[in-house]
């Protein structure tokens, strides 16, 4: 199971704390700090909610672009001995390595 929730493409990873018992998230992928709780599974996905679109509001009142969540790019460093395993790979699959890296991250996530 993933501990995530996801809206207007933020997306915020959720823990529970069993001594307060709370519902606790923070969304994740910006540096800003946004965080929410709840005592219900209902009551977190509204806070959640509300605290996005109030970090929306906030932002344009301060005037100041919010930021975004993750855009689909990542630069990986990685060794040379494995980049070019993984290079060769491609290639027998008539792939790029960017395509077949992504595939490759892809498939590990599902």
């Amino acid at each position: 199971m993933m501990n995530q929730l996801s809206y207007k493409g933020y997306t915020a990873t959720i823990t529970f704390d069993a001594d307060d018992r709370l519902f606790f998230g923070r969304l994740v992928g910006i540096t800003d700090i946004v965080t929410f709780h709840g005592e219900t599974v209902a009551e977190l996905v509204q806070a959640f909610e509300a605290a996005v679109d109030g970090y929306l509001e906030m932002s344009a009142k301060m005037g100041r672009q919010p930021q975004k969540p993750f855009s689909g790019r990542i630069t990986l460093r990685i060794p040379p001995h494995a980049q070019a395993k993984a290079a060769a790979r491609a290639a027998q699959e008539g792939k790029s390595l960017a395509r077949w890296a992504q595939e490759q991250v892809v498939r590990a996530l599902e």
